[in-house]
């Protein structure tokens, strides 16, 4: 398997139950799919964070906001690994409650990930709304 399709395996599978459990309100599955290690950034849709201990208040305080995700999904539009790095360039669009309200969003979504021991690591994130 070249290390394209074992990204793009990771990719549609951790990564996708992550972000749709982020969706649901629970952030653990999405911190376990960053890097531990800095340096580690978002520039995100709702928050930012420049540092891993930034980072986790960002998702603790984003998984209080959503709940009852009904649809997630990652359209991939680009993507490239190289050596220990890959990035990706996308749409997410997801169906979830926001502060308890129903809705329906797309972010453009840009992120970096790191080869690491344990796998595929997330270390930065850019993502903002569209419309």
């Amino acid at each position: 398997m070249s290390d394209r399709e074992d990204f793009l395996i990771w990719l549609q599978s951790e990564f996708v139950r992550a972000e749709r459990a982020m969706f649901d309100g629970d952030d653990g599955p999405r911190r376990a799919i960053w890097s531990a290690d800095e340096p580690v950034s978002v520039l995100g849709a709702w928050r930012n964070a420049s540092n891993r201990a930034e980072l986790i208040d960002a998702f603790e305080e984003l998984s209080t906001s959503f709940s009852n995700c009904t649809d997630y999904a990652f359209d991939l539009i680009a993507f490239d690994v190289l050596g220990e790095a890959a990035y990706t360039v996308g749409y997410e669009r997801a169906s979830a409650s926001v502060d308890g309200e129903p809705r329906t969003f797309t972010l453009r979504a840009t992120q970096v990930y790191r080869r690491e021991p344990s796998g595929w690591r997330v270390v930065h994130r850019h993502a903002d709304r569209l419309g």
